[in-house]
């Protein structure tokens, strides 16, 4: 899978740890960098903050960021699982973690992420993007640039169109 991160192809040091079939925790490596179900986040806390290196969690689509609000502090990355195209509760995810809880931190979306999403994930705050197998990385790059102006709020442009041109002295 290719990550798009601030709008480039990046290298990716994370390794996403994943709950096996029967839903049993995924055992922890002893370094490097992790990212964790929210089940293994609340099962291993401890554990996990002792080991020292980068620390990131996934949430579910029924996952709530409230889950992990006295805990923001404590990591370097947090990812969104879309489980199908058609799944938008990530997209609600990512607004309340940047403007309720303030996550300034990488913002990943993970799994069924097509290049017809990357503009509207980007506008609700994700900042990386893990493209699904068979994502061409240069058609998705050019998402971003799909429409030249937006009429909405969003986590990108938090002032609306009419209030920039109204800032600006046009109509």
């Amino acid at each position: 899978m290719a990550l798009i991160k601030d709008r480039k192809l990046a290298l990716d040091s994370w390794q996403l740890l994943e709950p096996g079939a029967d839903g049993a925790l995924p055992s922890i490596p002893a370094a490097g960098d992790v990212i964790v179900p929210l089940s293994s986040w609340q099962a291993l806390r401890n554990e996990l903050v002792a080991r020292g290196d980068r620390l990131g969690v996934c949430l579910g689509g029924g996952d709530e960021p409230a889950a992990i609000a006295d805990d923001l502090g404590r990591f370097q990355l947090i990812a969104v699982r879309f489980t199908s195209f058609t799944d938008g509760r990530g997209y609600s995810i990512a607004r309340l973690l940047r403007e309720r809880y303030r996550w300034r931190g990488e913002l990943r979306a993970i799994g069924d992420i097509q290049r017809d999403q990357l503009y509207y994930l980007h506008r609700c705050g994700f900042d990386a993007f893990d493209l699904r197998d068979g994502e061409d990385v240069e058609t998705a790059l050019a998402a971003f640039n799909d429409f030249s102006e937006a009429y909405q709020t969003a986590v990108d442009r938090p002032v609306p169109l009419f209030r920039r041109r109204e800032a600006a002295g046009s109509r």
